[in-house]
């Protein structure tokens, strides 16, 4: 359907008729050249020929300022009705930057990346499929950073996760100070569904908060956290000697993860390879919200152009046949 934003401008749409009725007209004096007997006679017969001759400009004229009304009045295209879901969700990630995330122990479309990389696959999926979630992002390695506060805005987070780099806050890991930030900016978000989703590969090697300290300031605030331990535990490293296997995880601190879950009445999860990290997200994507109204709307194309456009080339048209003399002053 066609809305006007602001039909009340339709009342100056007789303006120029209103002036060429108070005002007076410009009176021209024109005396034949040539005075004959049969003036008058010949003006007679070329009146009305040049009456109608001359109301043409006049009709081009009316339709480009009854165009030009029309846009004034801004003409909107409403759409159909749309409900955006609202889950009233707060929900933070927390992905660790640091040094060991680049070990190389995942594979994505058949070839072997680091965990960061595989972390950016699937999380970036993940916030994808949050509508109607506010989400923020938190990177930490040796310090914690806000990267993004809670929004809505989706692709923004996802762009800000995938422009993370290695080593960015540091080549330590501060998983306490990572949940004390969160902590601090989803306490003023109120009576809401509030998550943290923590991602890891190693354990607690620097910040001035302890993990479990700050797991129970977060279970005070009502902060539901969820651990994601990331990484392989068999890897084979070929050398000169020959081929050996390692566990690549040995340095996982899967107690304190645990604990943390268990404090905040949230779950700890292991994420071997890619599959069981798609897997954990597609879990987590079960997360309860607290219902609300949802959000009614109508998406709005403004149309205003069309007859402006239509105004403006009439406009010209009058101009150019003015100045090359097809119609009179």
């Amino acid at each position: 359907m066609i809305q006007f934003e602001w039909p009340w401008l339709a009342a100056i749409l007789p303006l120029p008729w209103l002036l060429r009725y108070l005002l007076q007209p410009v009176e021209t004096s024109q005396e034949a050249a040539l005075k004959v007997p049969f003036l008058q006679d010949f003006i007679d017969r070329q009146a009305g020929h040049r009456l109608r001759l001359r109301r043409w400009p006049l009709w081009i004229a009316a339709l480009a300022w009854l165009l030009l009304v029309l846009a004034s009045m801004r003409p909107l295209w409403l759409g159909d009705l749309i409900e955006l879901p609202v889950s009233g969700r707060e929900l933070m990630l927390a992905v660790d930057l640091s040094a060991s995330m680049q070990e190389e122990d995942f594979i994505l479309e058949g070839q072997a990346v680091n965990r960061l990389v595989a972390t950016k696959k699937v999380a970036g999926e993940f916030i994808e499929r949050r509508i109607g979630d506010r989400i923020g992002l938190i990177l930490f390695g040796e310090n914690a950073y806000l990267q993004a506060p809670m929004t809505q805005d989706r692709e923004t987070v996802r762009t800000l996760l995938f422009e993370a780099a290695i080593g960015l806050a540091g080549k330590a890991t501060a998983i306490g100070d990572a949940i004390g930030l969160a902590v601090k900016r989803l306490r003023e978000r109120g009576e809401t569904n509030r998550v943290l989703i923590l991602l890891t590969d190693g354990a607690n090697t620097a910040g001035a908060v302890q993990p479990l300290e700050a797991a129970d300031l977060a279970a005070r605030e009502g902060l539901k956290i969820y651990t994601i331990g990331v990484g392989a535990d068999e890897m084979i490293v070929r050398s000169f000697f020959g081929s050996r296997r390692v566990n690549p995880s040995a340095d996982l601190d899967e107690g304190t993860l645990r604990a943390i879950a268990e404090k905040t009445g949230g779950r700890y999860f292991r994420a071997r390879d890619t599959a069981e990290l798609d897997q954990i997200y597609q879990l987590l994507d079960e997360l309860e919200p607290i219902a609300k109204d949802a959000k009614r709307f109508r998406p709005q194309q403004a149309l205003y152009f069309w007859p402006l456009s239509g105004a403006t080339v009439l406009t010209v048209l009058l101009l150019t046949l003015k100045l090359i003399g097809r119609i009179g002053p």
